[in-house]
């Protein structure tokens, strides 16, 4: 599963908005996902990323934003069923539970 310049610059804008209503830090979202060096920078961007980073990211955002008590941007791209998709090419993780 790969995208087109398009589909990663949407997803990159819908990953950001999400960090934005999250309503906290970049550094501290990279810090629970255990992401080092450029990885989270990486991620956020799309381009050069490794996919389940980006689908963990993803992941995360969402649990974060519903957190905050807001509602997450959709994402018209990384969909549940793009998720099944995904799977199938390479694992992915599972994001951390927020207490």
């Amino acid at each position: 599963m790969s995208l087109n310049a398009e589909e990663r610059a949407r997803t990159a804008a819908e990953l950001r908005a999400n960090l934005e209503l999250a309503g906290i830090g970049a550094s501290r979202v990279g810090d629970e996902l255990g992401f080092v060096d450029g990885q989270l920078v990486e991620a956020l961007g799309v381009v050069g990323a490794d996919p389940a980073d980006v689908w963990l990211l993803r992941d995360h955002l969402e649990d974060l934003v519903r957190a905050a008590g807001r509602e997450p941007v959709p994402y018209t791209v990384l969909t549940e069923e793009a998720r099944a998709a995904a799977e199938r090419w390479f694992p992915l993780r599972k994001a951390p539970h927020r207490r």
